[in-house]
C-alpha cells in the first residue's frame, strides 16, 4: 500500500497495491502497521460503517468535538463520490481549507481524515456504499457540522446545486465563520 500526503499533510490517501487475475482481484483494504508508520502515531479503530445512498445525496459536513473527536478511514465499496475534507484546527496553517478526492470502486482509494477535520461527500454514481473506520464512538451532543454551501469555504461541489440531495439536519449547520472548530492543530494523538 502505498500513502500519500495531501495538500493538507495530515490528510492521507491510502492507494492499494490491487492485485487482478483471471478470478478477480485482491488487495488489503486496511494494515494497522503499515498506516501507523507511515502516519507516526497509533490508530485505534474501534468501529466500521456503511451508508448507501443515491446521486446527488450530499452528507456533511460533519464532525465530533472533543473529547468525543473521530479519526476517520473512509472509502467506497461501490459507486463514486467526492469527498471533501475541512481543516477546523483554528491553529493550524491549513485552517480553513480543504481537501478534495474522488473516492471511487475503481481507484479502491482511502481517505484518512484524522480528529480535527470536518467532513462530507458527494454520490456521483446512481448509487454508491460507503464504508469508514472510526476510532470514537458517535456522541450526539459533541456532533457538529457546517453549512455545505458556506461562501467562506467555498467548496466546489461541481454538481447542480438544485438537484442535491441533503437532510434537513443538514441544511441547518452553521456558516464555517460560527462554528465550533477545535483550538489546537494537536489533537491528533489525544
Amino acid at each position: 500500500m502505498e500513502f500519500i500526503k495531501t495538500e493538507i499533510p495530515d490528510v492521507v490517501i491510502c492507494k492499494p497495491t490491487i492485485i487482478n487475475d483471471e478470478r478477480g482481484y485482491f488487495f488489503e483494504s486496511f494494515k494497522k502497521e503499515a498506516l501507523e508508520k507511515a502516519l507516526g502515531y497509533p490508530l485505534h479503530f474501534i468501529q466500521d460503517n456503511e451508508a448507501k445512498s443515491t446521486k446527488g445525496v450530499l452528507r456533511g459536513l460533519h464532525y465530533q468535538l472533543p473529547p468525543f473527536a473521530q479519526t476517520k478511514l473512509v472509502r467506497v465499496i461501490q459507486g463514486s463520490v467526492l469527498d471533501i475534507v475541512v481543516d477546523i484546527r483554528k491553529d493550524s496553517s491549513t485552517f480553513g481549507k480543504q481537501v478534495a478526492i474522488e473516492l471511487n470502486d475503481e481507484n479502491k482509494w482511502q481517505l484518512l481524515v484524522p480528529k480535527g477535520f470536518a467532513h462530507g461527500y458527494l454520490v456521483l454514481s446512481d448509487t454508491a456504499i460507503f464504508s469508514y473506520k472510526v476510532d470514537n464512538y458517535y456522541n450526539k451532543e459533541s456532533e457538529r457540522g457546517i453549512i455545505y454551501n458556506d461562501k467562506q469555504l467555498n467548496i466546489n461541489w461541481n454538481f447542480p446545486e438544485n438537484e442535491l440531495i441533503i437532510s434537513e439536519k443538514d441544511t441547518k449547520q452553521p456558516i464555517f465563520a460560527k462554528a465550533d472548530v477545535f483550538e489546537k492543530a494537536t489533537i491528533i494523538n489525544e
